[in-house]
């Protein structure tokens, strides 16, 4: 929608970006409730094996399918203004999550043929502080390094007007002060046990989620993002460790968990050439629907096929090679 909507006022999701925010609250809250109880005892050798074997083969998955768009893009683009040297740089970069903002038809992303992997990046950043410093501290230090980040989310919100930042060069320093809260936050959730028993269920809470992204852009975005970062997502994250999906949701709610990393790691590919489609051609209202709806269902099955094709099985021939088994 931020390639139809280049006003963003405009857009009635303008706030997508936050799901990151949520994203990282809830990685710091399922990386406490995973290792906080084995981590001394599996060693940070095989800690940090185990979270390459589980997040990397998409990271390398997903700088293929965004170096194949950004060269055969069959609607615009122009990978002839780049060296070859510079595309092979910026590739491998990509592949080893480091960050390198030199392409301009990416917007100057810090990974110019997956620009999601920011994000991965800096979940990368937390998962070492977690394994170095945060496994071993006490929850009242855990809590003040808390409030610290806290401070750093309001002022990056102040500075910038929002806290849409940390995806490309200039706003670098922006994804650190996002991941920083919003990772020490779930964990402390996590450490305190805040769980708030409920019946919200799967759609209660997709809807309350769904509210934070449909938030209307406006002048008082930084003062409103902040506010939904420091309370609204955590909140959600209390409830919805203190509620189960019902027997209708289960199913969608265990296969949206196993496809949510495919999907966000596969889908940045199509996403520009949709921008270079929509520029170029300008569909009309019911050609724009047909296309986002019809895409959207493609990009799920792909990733799901990279899932089961790839992701699975390389992590499965990692995992037994690790063992001893392979």
């Amino acid at each position: 929608m931020e390639w139809v909507y280049t006003d963003p006022s405009q857009n009635f999701i303008g706030h997508g970006f936050l799901a990151v925010d949520f994203f990282f609250c809830l990685s710091g809250f399922v990386i406490g409730y995973a290792y906080d109880d084995r981590i001394r005892k599996m060693g940070l050798r095989n800690f940090f094996v185990s979270r390459i074997i589980r997040l990397h083969p998409l990271v390398i998955a997903g700088s293929i399918l965004g170096l194949l768009a950004f060269l055969f893009d069959p609607f615009g683009g122009h990978p002839e203004q780049y060296s070859t040297g510079n595309i092979i740089l910026a590739f491998l970069c990509s592949v080893f999550l480091i960050p390198y903002p030199t392409i301009a038809d990416r917007a100057f992303n810090l990974f110019s043929f997956n620009a999601p992997a920011w994000s991965l990046f800096w979940e990368y950043v937390a998962n070492i502080a977690y394994a170095w410093v945060l496994c071993r501290i006490a929850r009242s230090y855990l809590f003040l390094l808390t409030i610290l980040s806290a401070l750093a989310i309001c002022f990056v919100a102040y500075q910038s007007g929002n806290l849409l930042g940390g995806w490309s060069g200039p706003t670098f320093w922006d994804g650190c002060a996002r991941v920083s809260y919003s990772f020490l936050a779930g964990l402390l959730i996590y450490r305190s046990n805040w769980i708030i028993q409920n019946k919200l269920g799967f759609a209660g809470l997709a809807v309350l989620l769904l509210l934070a992204f449909l938030m209307p852009i406006s002048k008082w975005n930084w003062i409103s993002e902040p506010l939904v970062v420091l309370f609204y997502f955590p909140l959600l994250i209390a409830l919805g460790a203190g509620t189960e999906p019902s027997a209708t949701f289960k199913k969608v709610t265990i296969f949206s968990g196993k496809i949510s990393y495919p999907l966000y790691m596969t889908h940045y590919a199509a996403l520009w050439m949709f921008g270079n489609y929509y520029t170029s051609h300008k569909p009309d209202g019911t050609q724009l629907a047909f296309i986002v709806t019809t895409a959207v269902f493609l990009l799920v099955g792909v990733a799901y096929w990279v899932m089961v094709m790839y992701d699975i099985p390389v992590r499965r021939y990692l995992s037994d090679k690790r063992a001893g088994k392979a």
